[in-house]
C-alpha cells in the first residue's frame, strides 16, 4: 500500500507539471483541478475574460489522455447540440442515433453561462448519472467522464446565472486570478518566443496518465481513511452555512460528501492513506462557496460567498488529532 501511495502521488506530480508546461502560475488553482479529477466530480472555473480559463482545462485534458471535445455555449445552442438526436437517415428510410460532443472522457464547456437554461439542464442528466436518455434510451457515457466548464462573472454582458441545481452538480468552483507581475512576465516570453500570435503552444502538453490510470487513482483515493471526528467536522462545517444569521440558503448534504471526496484526493496527492483536517480547511471554500447564497444586506456589505465561508472557517473549531 505504501508503494501505491507514492507512485500515486508521483503520477499526481507528473500530471501537474504536464499541465504547468502551457499554464503559467496558479499552481493551487491547477491542484484543485487534479483533486476534482481524482474525486470523480465536474469543476466550474470562473474568472475575467482573457486570464486563461479554456487553457488550463484544455491543458488538463491533453494530459489525461482519452478523448476531450469542446463546446462553446451561446445564446442559440440547443440541447441537441450537447447530447445529441434522434434523425432520419434518408437512405435507409430509419431512425439512427446520432450522440452529440458529451460522449466523450472530458468535455470542455466553455462559457457556459453564455447559454439560457434550458441549454443548461441539457448537462444536469450527464453530470449527476453519467449517461444521457435520448428518445426514451439511456445511453452509457465513456468512463471516466468530466465536465470541465469555464464562465464569466455574471456581472458582464451576455451572461446567465446558473440555476442553484446545476452549480450544485460541479463538485468545486474555482476562481481564476489576476497573475502575479513575475507570472505575466513569464507568460508574455513563452508566449512572443519566436511567434507572432497571442495564444500558449498546446503542442507541448503531453498525455501522462491514461483514462485507465486515471480509474485507478480513482480507487485508490477512495480507499483514504477518513476518521469519524473528520466526517464529524465536514459535517460541522456544512452545517454551519444553514446559519439565518449569514446565510440565505446554506449547502446540503452534497456539500458535506463534496469536501470529504476532495479531502481523500488532496491526501492522496500527497502521500497519505488519511484524512487530516488540514485537508477539509483547504478545499471548504471551493466546495462550498458555490453551494449557498448570501442576504442581500450581506452583499450590500461588499460581503462575498467565498469570505462568508472564511468565517464559517474561522468560528467552527477543527479537530485537533
Amino acid at each position: 500500500m505504501q508503494a501505491n501511495r507514492e507512485s500515486a502521488a508521483a503520477a499526481i506530480e507528473r500530471l501537474k507539471a504536464e499541465t504547468a508546461r502551457a499554464f503559467v502560475g496558479q499552481e493551487e488553482l491547477v491542484a484543485h483541478c487534479v483533486i476534482a479529477l481524482l474525486a470523480g466530480g465536474h469543476i466550474l472555473v470562473e474568472g475575467a475574460p482573457g486570464l486563461g480559463k479554456t487553457l488550463l482545462v484544455r491543458c488538463l485534458a491533453r494530459a489525461i489522455g482519452g478523448e476531450a471535445r469542446r463546446i462553446q455555449f451561446t445564446p442559440d445552442l440547443m440541447p441537441g447540440d450537447i447530447t445529441g438526436n434522434i434523425v432520419l437517415d434518408l437512405a435507409t428510410g430509419a431512425f439512427v442515433t446520432r450522440k452529440g460532443p458529451v460522449f466523450c472522457n472530458v468535455l470542455v464547456a466553455d462559457e457556459i453561462n453564455r447559454a439560457p437554461a434550458k441549454t443548461q439542464a441539457a448537462l444536469f442528466e450527464a453530470m449527476q448519472e453519467f449517461q444521457v436518455s435520448l428518445d426514451g434510451v439511456s445511453h452509457a457515457l465513456p468512463s471516466p467522464f468530466m465536465v470541465m466548464a469555464t464562465e464569466n462573472p455574471c456581472e458582464h454582458e451576455g451572461t446567465y446565472p446558473l440555476p442553484d441545481a446545476q452549480k450544485d452538480r460541479f463538485l468545486l468552483k474555482l476562481q481564476v486570478g489576476y497573475p502575479t507581475l513575475a507570472e505575466e512576465t513569464a507568460l508574455l516570453a513563452r508566449v512572443l518566443d519566436g511567434k507572432s500570435g497571442a495564444s500558449l503552444d498546446l503542442e507541448a502538453v503531453g498525455q501522462v496518465l491514461s483514462p485507465r490510470e486515471v480509474l485507478a487513482l480513482r480507487d485508490l483515493a477512495a480507499r483514504v481513511r477518513v476518521d469519524p471526528v473528520i466526517l464529524d467536522y465536514a459535517a460541522r462545517l456544512t452545517a454551519a452555512t444553514r446559519d439565518r444569521a449569514l446565510f440565505e440558503t446554506g449547502a446540503g448534504p452534497r456539500g458535506s460528501l463534496a469536501l470529504v471526496r476532495c479531502a481523500r484526493a488532496r491526501a492522496l496527492s500527497e502521500g497519505r492513506d488519511f484524512v487530516i483536517p488540514d485537508d477539509i480547511k483547504a478545499l471548504a471554500v471551493p466546495a462550498l462557496a458555490h453551494r449557498v447564497t448570501l442576504p442581500a444586506e450581506s452583499e450590500l456589505e461588499g460581503l462575498d460567498a467565498r469570505q462568508a465561508i472564511a468565517r464559517v472557517l474561522a468560528r467552527v473549531e477543527a479537530p485537533r488529532a
